[in-house]
């Protein structure tokens, strides 16, 4: 059974990034829009331009323990799509944890 709180659709994204609200930081750019459910539901992207294979997924890792310790529980009803910058690299969980959360902030979410 596939987990309902990551978004995974093609539509569910184009609809994020036509209709949504976006907004950057030093390490992350967020695009959020409202879905109408209680829940919320994440994506965590990174793409070649952060590094290798091992560098994205450590940029995703970085990104979902952020999420996860300061973010999961003060959201509800919108859809996150969270995209690394090749910034991220060497970077610790903190300040990516600042970034997420001044990114959310200029969205208006926080």
């Amino acid at each position: 059974m596939l987990n309902e709180k990551i978004l995974r659709k093609k539509a569910d994204f184009d609809r994020i990034y036509k209709k949504g609200k976006s907004a950057g930081d030093r390490y992350v750019v967020v695009f959020v829009r409202p879905n109408g459910r209680e829940i919320v539901r994440t994506a965590f992207l990174a793409s070649k331009k952060v590094g290798n294979s091992v560098e994205r997924n450590r940029a995703r890792r970085l990104m979902k323990e952020s999420y996860r310790l300061s973010l999961a529980k003060r959201l509800k009803g919108i859809d996150i799509v969270f995209i690394a910058r090749n910034t991220i690299k060497d970077k610790k969980q903190k300040e990516v944890e600042r970034s997420m959360n001044a990114a959310l902030t200029k969205v208006g979410i926080l």
